[in-house]
């Protein structure tokens, strides 16, 4: 299976179960995965979507460091709990 196809069947899911963290997690990810394909014409392939995926954690890296900076560490959890969902979708790191 896919990861878009795995994605669009956990949004399915998140409906259903009523989890609306996750599924705003999942649709921010469709998104960007949706804006990048228009963007280039393309349909991306499993490896274009964990590049997407992986900047999508960087992002909210940076926006995390930067709130705790700011002491907003309301802010903060919640891009660390969006981080946890998008790397559901990343392989495990080696190492």
């Amino acid at each position: 299976m896919s990861l878009k196809q795995q994605l669009t069947d956990d949004m399915k899911a998140a409906m259903k179960g009523g989890d609306k963290h996750s599924l705003g997690v999942i649709r921010l990810i469709n998104a960007a995965i949706k804006q990048k394909e228009v963007d280039e014409r393309i349909e991306l392939d499993d490896a274009a979507v964990i590049a997407v995926l992986d900047k999508m954690v960087k992002q909210r890296k940076d926006s995390v460091a930067q709130y705790e900076a700011a002491n907003r560490e309301d802010l903060a959890k919640v891009e660390r709990d969006e981080i946890v969902v998008i790397e559901r979708y990343l392989p495990a790191k080696l190492g």
